[in-house]
């Protein structure tokens, strides 16, 4: 095929093919000219057919296999291979007879890694792992619950009146309650299934919580102080530590119990163990620190101010996550009786504020993980609208740092609020949006401007401190590669998009000239150590044995390509000549370290600028060769090549003519 019908989808095909087919391809990646391609059986590469492939222009095979196709033509193939294999370039993926001795591996590895993991880590993951499975559901009735909690607010404002609009949020109501009444049972099946226990068993568990059929009249006592238990007293945080204690009962007892009574004492007596020391241990507990915190909140507000917004506001994702918020509403209840508003829930509110801006954070900077996109994408709508679990059990949680930042930004939001003074929430709502009909005595601007604040404060602290450094570091190689890479879909287009960003040759100019590119030995290409240059198959040219780290340009002309490793650049002439100037050889492996590049892709240069500077003893330390390449890699283009001299040369100096068809 001809230059301009070349099929990188074709191309990529066939080198699959005859490198004895995707099962045998280790891993592959490209450099400026050639795709590298690591193989598992050498036996079963097809050299001569690859050497017949049409745009192939020249194979080396050694230890390592390697299809020269020229330059931005690679690229290309690289891409094409990608999308023909499903493999990612410079990836290594098993081969079908290594894949159960390296899954061995594998799990060895994993062991070893949770071994390294701390308790809290492991934590962190558990609790990712029990509510990322109720996402749909906490959407579906996040947004139901949003929805109704404005035509609330709406009616209790006076805003919204009539039957109609009460029936309305009464259906809604009732349609969110199914998820978020019975949230104790869902949690409990879920965190049975994440720790190894009867996933029914884990259900039940959580509905302990519930209290169903406790008489009010008779409730059970509080074992340490005599008061009386409260349903969901402990939260869904007592759920999960329940949970978890009967894994390890069930288990235990799954072991000693005989097999032919197991199915009827094992479920009995765990569930009786768990059920007693729900009710009689960790709810108790629960209440007392509950009682904990009504103290230091109350301490909190009296200190007032923008201290007190700040650590309310801060403190209270925590206590969201501890399914410990609900302690709350009795000072609610009681400030608005005693003043008419609750200047405590604008405050907290700010809280989720934090998180949707500690969401967008994470939205932008990993952009490229999509199933954390995913995630935010689905609970950033419901945490604007107030309901925070999503974000909290699905994006920040999880990640660790994201979740600090998130309670910083809502603190930034509480001083703000607490700075002002005098905003006060009628009735008890969610907080986010549908809290703005309820702020009293028409400072709803004070809210909004603490809502803002909340988001970009929690925004920034995100953005600048709270990027996990291994989601980071994922996150940089990705863009790294989809600044490398070459869209999947522009391997559909022809060349002519291409000539739409080369530079046209100018047919008047019928000669050009290379100066040295770098001072050194000067030697024609021929003695170069790469075999693909030495016999040409690149093109004519030179190479430089350098004793300088500046390399300039040895023609003028556009860059057209810079290689992402930096090892390689291109430069097109306005005769249309294209130069390749290649520093070192392998050295796409040291992955850019030591090259400092100074221009870039489109940019004008002039035979003598400054093109790059390099760490030659960098190169030399990895054990690479310096050797410097400059070849003319359309020859199809030239109609003499001569080099004018060879040896000890300076840089800039002319050394070759060459005269253009």
């Amino acid at each position: 095929m001809m230059a301009d019908e070349f099929n990188a989808k074709e191309v990529a095909e066939k080198i699959y093919k005859y490198s004895g087919g995707v099962d045998n391809v280790e891993s592959f990646e490209n450099c400026m000219t050639r795709i590298r391609i690591e193989v598992f059986d050498h036996d079963k590469i097809d050299e001569a057919k690859l050497k017949e492939l049409p745009g192939v222009l020249g194979v080396v095979n050694d230890e390592q296999l390697q299809v020269v196709v020229g330059p931005g033509k690679v690229n290309k193939v690289d891409a094409a291979m990608e999308a023909y294999s499903g493999n990612k370039s410079g990836e290594k993926v098993e081969s079908n007879k290594a894949r159960a001795a390296q899954r061995a591996e594998e799990v060895k590895a994993e062991t070893k890694e949770k071994q390294k993991k701390s308790p809290f880590k492991s934590l962190l993951k558990d609790i990712a792992n029990i509510f990322v499975p109720m996402i749909p559901a906490f959407v579906g009735s996040g947004l139901i619950a949003g929805i109704a909690a404005i035509i609330s607010n709406l009616i209790t404002s006076k805003t919204l009146t009539g039957e109609g609009w009460t029936q309305v949020a009464l259906v809604l109501n009732i349609i969110k309650n199914g998820m978020f009444t019975y949230l104790p049972i869902y949690t409990g099946i879920n965190a049975a299934r994440v720790w190894g226990a009867t996933p029914t068993l884990g259900g039940v568990t959580g509905a302990v919580v519930l209290l169903t059929g406790m008489d009010p009249d008779a409730p059970i006592k509080n074992l340490f102080n005599g008061s009386a238990l409260a349903a969901n007293q402990g939260g869904i945080i007592g759920v999960i530590l329940a949970v978890w204690l009967l894994s390890v009962i069930e288990k235990k007892m799954h072991q000693w119990i005989p097999d032919s009574i197991d199915i009827i004492i094992t479920p009995m007596a765990s569930l009786l163990l768990i059920g007693l020391a729900e009710i009689f241990v960790i709810m108790p507990l629960a209440g007392f620190v509950s009682d904990g915190l009504v103290g230091g909140i109350n301490w909190v507000l009296n200190v007032g101010g923008a201290f007190s917004g700040f650590v309310l506001g801060a403190l209270f994702l925590p206590m969201v996550m501890l399914g410990l918020h609900q302690i709350l509403t009795p000072i609610h209840v009681q400030m608005i009786s005693q003043t008419g508003n609750t200047p405590l829930l604008p405050i907290l509110a700010m809280a989720g504020g934090g998180q949707v801006g500690a969401a967008i954070a994470l939205w932008i900077r990993l952009r490229h993980d999509q199933k954390l996109v995913d995630m935010i994408k689905g609970s950033l709508p419901v945490g604007i609208l107030g309901i925070g679990e999503p974000l909290i059990y699905a994006v920040t949680l999880p990640l660790g740092r994201p979740f600090i930042t998130a309670c910083i930004g809502g603190g930034i939001g509480g001083a703000v609020i607490g700075a002002i003074g005098k905003i006060g929430a009628i009735a008890i709502g969610p907080s986010g949006l549908p809290l703005i009909p309820l702020i009293d005595h028409g400072r709803w601007w004070g809210y909004v401007l603490g809502l803002i604040t909340a988001y970009i404060g929690g925004f920034i602290v995100t953005y600048f401190f709270g990027i996990p450094k291994d989601k980071l570091a994922v996150e940089k190689a990705e863009a790294a590669a989809e600044r490398a890479g070459v869209a999947v879909e522009e391997l559909q287009a022809d060349k002519v998009a291409d000539e739409e960003v080369q530079p046209q040759a100018d047919p008047e100019i019928k000669n050009e000239s290379l100066q040295a590119a770098v001072s050194g030995e000067l030697k024609d290409i021929t003695a170069s150590a790469d075999d693909v240059f030495s016999k040409k198959t690149m093109g004519d040219g030179y190479i430089v044995n350098p004793t300088s780290g500046e390399i300039y340009a040895p023609i003028s002309g556009t860059i057209s390509s810079v290689f992402p490793t930096k090892h390689a650049l291109g430069i097109t002439t306005a005769g249309g000549l294209e130069i390749l100037a290649h520093l070192g050889i392998d050295t796409v492996d040291l992955k850019g370290t030591p090259f400092d590049v100074k221009v870039t892709a489109g940019q004008q240069v002039t035979a003598g600028e400054l093109l790059a500077n390099v760490d030659w003893q960098a190169v030399t330390a990895a054990g690479k060769s310096t050797e410097t390449i400059i070849a003319v890699t359309n020859m199809d283009q030239v109609a003499d090549f001569s080099l004018d001299k060879t040896g000890q040369i300076s840089a800039k100096e002319q050394v070759a003519e060459i005269k253009l068809k």
